[in-house]
């Protein structure tokens, strides 16, 4: 076991430059109106049109079915204002089930015949040599440093064990505000290069204003270091890859020069709480099913999710420049979730975009609890929404417009879920309590009453549940297929439970979160931006009263929901019941499925299990032993500048790697920087410093080389 070490070597005259000579390239802003020159698509699969019409198609010929079946359960007597409205949001709740449905079903056909290669990468095949240069980027945003440079380091091991290590270079890409985060950061940084012998091969920068937050911080790189790298690979702060993968990924690359970007499908690990094992158990049993089959029909036009993706450098220069939406926010400003429009811009450009689900070796880590997935939710909506303002750009393709559609029906659907249920309610209680007094326009003798076939509303529903779950069950059948997916998921019996349990727990959380999400929805519709905060990684646990505060009201709107049911028949309250269930426990369900020791009680029995804790792939395991060596390191907070003043070759090697210092009218007046320059100035000891300023300056003061000077001062 590689023994861990705290601190670096003294920087001297061999310090190791934190960053590579600039190898700057063009990213101009985009036109979302005026269409750029295409080039021909060259890795179009045979057959794509008529995949897509069997997609598309078949989800039309189901939706149309099931509105007329619910058109004869409305139209008893004739149909009111109320149930012509459950019909319309029935029929459009419904084409999106039925179109997942589908594409579902089309990737249990390409799971099952081991298809999902694409490109002519077979996982299975010698590993190819490599002619060019891919850089690795790691953007980070207020994360904890043991688990980022535990991460790295084992996608570096992974690759070095390939034997194609001189073809790649890694990028630690800070966004950090937290000063006492950023020290830490370069800490760990000069330590992983010590540990690694990465000199020359590791880089870090830190930007000092997080301007367009991710999406910035990776055109950032490219304007300046991009023009000397092919090809780029972009994590998150919580993705490990394997080494063999990394280097299929780059050889496709070389391969197919018309390919502008290759994803993975990121399959999650490391959950402990009840909720992360629910979610890593779905996406590792459910989520092949589902990337076989939207890259069978997705073909070259494929999407973007942000991270375990490779790129052409070129192509996302030239194309993926994002313009600001006008408008003010939460709808104007920089566009929050970027991947989407950086795909469907080089798409348009004829780049093609390609999904391989088949390539494994791709990982990354879920919230720990269901407040977490709400808030990392909030942005992402907020996000998604704002694709409505691109969707009428000129030249993108129509399956990039379906894309952006998609993103936005995944939160607009949680309101309309609502609207039906609580539509539905009214026409029980208008039949129960109203009298009809109210006639149509056209003259009749009778009024219209609201009525349904109650034999065939049974039936609706049953459709409407089978289309939902028979998924998870062929799902479930084609890992019974994969031996060594079954043995490492608990074997037949234990996954199947499994599969119950998760549905379960799923199901009694969907009304949480269709209330979650509404309330965030309408949040952004009413101007409230989402903010940008860390997340939070490991413990999902929350104080009582803030669990309390937080889904208070979906208990109360539970009640209310309960009683209005139940004031129509005890038959509707239980028709209701699991809606209901589930909105009145939200309280001790967040606080049960944020438990850990409930999580790892359930993994001892074998249920939730996925096959990496069967059999831990090399990369995954060495991520995980790293990071249990360097956690130990970041319990007892350091404070930036006490950190800095106690070690001297930290504080050298941090002069080393900040920008040269701001020459008169180079650069916007930074008055944090200012007024923190003068609190040093005034300050007796490093603890009264450090005591005076606000967070805000106390980043600038330590980015300054003259805050630098003073510390130092300071520190004799």
């Amino acid at each position: 076991m590689d023994s861990v070490i705290e601190h670096t070597k003294p920087a001297g005259a061999d310090f190791a430059p934190a960053l590579p000579a600039d190898a700057p390239l063009d990213m101009p802003v985009q036109s979302l109106w005026r269409k750029p020159q295409r080039r021909a698509v060259e890795t179009r699969p045979a057959g794509l049109f008529l995949r897509r019409l069997i997609v598309i198609g078949g989800a039309a010929v189901m939706t149309y079915f099931a509105a007329q079946e619910m058109f004869l359960v409305l139209n008893v007597a004739g149909l009111t204002l109320l149930e012509s409205l459950v019909l319309g949001l029935y029929v459009a709740l419904f084409a999106w089930i039925a179109f997942s449905f589908i594409s579902s079903c089309a990737g249990f056909v390409s799971l099952v015949l081991r298809n999902g290669k694409g490109l002519g990468i077979d996982p299975a095949a010698p590993l190819p040599e490599l002619a060019t240069s891919t850089a690795i980027l790691l953007p980070v945003y207020n994360e904890a440093p043991a688990r980022i440079m535990a991460g790295l380091q084992s996608i570096y091991e992974s690759i070095k064990s390939t034997g194609r290590l001189d073809h790649f270079h890694f990028f630690i890409l800070s966004d950090t505000t937290d000063a006492d985060a950023w020290i830490a950061e370069e800490a760990a940084y000069l330590a992983l290069r010590e540990r690694t012998g990465g000199h020359g091969r590791i880089f870090y920068r830190r930007r000092p204003k997080n301007t367009e937050r991710k999406a910035g911080n990776i055109s950032d790189w490219v304007r300046r270091f991009g023009g000397a790298y092919p090809q780029m690979l972009v994590l998150d702060a919580d993705s490990v890859m394997s080494g063999d993968t990394i280097v299929r990924m780059a050889s496709g690359m070389e391969r197919h020069p018309g390919v502008g970007l290759i994803q993975t499908l990121p399959i999650i690990v490391n959950g402990s709480s009840l909720f992360a094992r629910m979610q890593q158990f779905a996406g590792r049993i459910y989520g092949p099913m589902i990337a076989h089959g939207i890259a069978w029909w997705h073909g070259s036009e494929g999407n973007y999710w942000g991270h375990n993706a490779i790129i052409r450098t070129e192509a996302f220069a030239a194309q993926a420049g994002l313009p600001h939406l006008g408008g003010r926010k939460p709808f104007g400003g920089h566009i929050l979730s970027h991947d989407f429009i950086e795909a469907a811009l080089m798409r348009r450009a004829g780049w093609a975009i390609h999904m391989i689900p088949a390539l494994s070796g791709s990982y990354e880590e879920s919230p720990p609890s269901l407040t977490d997935l709400a808030i990392r939710d909030r942005r992402w909506c907020q996000g998604n929404l704002q694709h409505a303002a691109v969707l009428p750009a000129r030249g993108l393709h129509w399956v990039s417009r379906l894309h952006l559609l998609t993103g936005i029906g995944s939160y607009i659907t949680a309101p309309l879920w609502l609207i039906f249920i609580l539509t539905g309610i009214a026409i029980s209680l208008q039949a129960q309590f109203v009298r009809p007094e109210y006639f149509t326009s056209e003259f009749s003798l009778f009024p219209v009453w609201p009525a349904q076939d109650a034999e065939r509303a049974i039936w609706v529903f049953v459709l409407t549940m089978s289309v939902l779950f028979i998924p998870k069950i062929l799902a479930w059948l084609a890992l019974l297929t994969r031996g060594a997916d079954r043995r490492g998921s608990g074997g037949m019996i234990r996954s199947f439970v499994s599969m119950v349990l998760e549905s379960v727990l799923a199901g009694l959380l969907a009304p949480v979160t269709m209330l979650t999400q509404s309330m965030a929805v309408v949040s952004i519709l009413t101007g409230r931006d989402s903010g940008w905060n860390p997340q939070r990684r490991d413990d999902g646990s929350l104080p009582f009263r803030e669990v309390l505060h937080r889904y208070g009201p979906h208990t109360l709107f539970g009640l209310l929901l309960a009683a209005g049911a139940y004031a129509v028949s005890v038959s509707l309250f239980l028709w209701m019941s699991p809606v209901l269930i589930g909105l009145v426990l939200a309280i001790p369900l967040a606080m049960l499925t944020s438990s850990r020791s409930l999580g790892l009680s359930l993994r001892k029995l074998g249920l939730l299990r996925i096959p990496e804790e069967y059999a831990t792939p090399e990369e995954l395991r060495r991520a995980n032993e790293l990071y249990r060596q360097l956690a130990p390191l970041e319990d007892v907070p350091t404070e930036a500048m006490e950190h800095l003043a106690a070690d001297s070759s930290l504080r050298d090697a941090h002069r080393r790697m900040l920008p040269p210092p701001r020459s008169m009218g180079e650069r916007p007046i930074d008055a944090d920087l200012l007024v923190g320059l003068v609190k040093m100035e005034e300050a007796a000891s490093i603890e009264a410093a450090v005591k005076d300023l606000t967070p805000r300056e106390k980043a600038a003061v330590l980015g300054d080389h003259r805050g630098l000077e003073r510390l130092a001062a300071l520190a004799r």
